[in-house]
């Protein structure tokens, strides 16, 4: 009987030593999502545009910052409140044939957008991230147009694919900030 006792008490002896060893080796880990500590607001004013594209400045600047919102690690405001600042420049945008028919003609194009970025803490300007020629494309079909079943679907337009383009812009933008991959 005592044997018993004596091995339950080293077992537990163990257990109590073991664990708080476990608890220290996993390290400090959260689930808040932004990769800066004190970042908990942002600003997105609107991007510049070297581009001959009507009005694409306004859509990728919206674009952005509706999955910034949708994310919702960084509330966005204003320049004067925030806590950081995303700044960018769209500095290309071509559209170009992408897939062909078996007579060579055009089945698909491809839109892409260029920008380059720069995420800085506003009062230190610090900067935290920056990256040029980041690229967002989108794809759209023009003739023969099916769905991923096989059903015949509408003919799109190049605002569809600059619509992808752009929805794919925002969406690399926001992981790069939030996630800092």
């Amino acid at each position: 009987m005592q044997n018993c006792k004596s091995k339950f008490k080293i077992r537990i002896w163990k257990f109590l030593t073991l664990v708080p060893l476990l608890i220290c080796a996993c390290g400090y880990y959260s689930f808040s999502g932004s990769s800066v500590s004190g970042v908990k607001t942002i600003a997105v004013p609107l991007f510049d545009n070297q581009t001959e594209e009507y009005g694409v400045r306004e859509s990728v600047t919206e674009a952005v910052a509706d999955r910034f919102v949708k994310d919702n690690t960084l509330k966005v405001v204003n320049e004067k409140q925030a806590d950081s600042i995303l700044r960018g420049v769209i500095t290309n945008y071509k559209r170009e044939s992408h897939t062909f028919d078996e007579q060579e003609n055009i089945k698909e194009y491809i839109v892409r957008i260029w920008v380059n970025l720069k995420f800085e803490e506003r009062t230190s300007k610090k900067i935290i991230w920056q990256e040029d020629n980041m690229q967002g494309w989108g794809i759209y079909c023009v003739t023969d147009c099916v769905d991923e079943s096989g059903n015949p679907k509408p003919e799109e337009t190049e605002d569809d694919g600059k619509k992808r383009a752009i929805e794919k812009l925002a969406e690399d933008i926001v992981n790069r900030t939030v996630k800092g991959w």
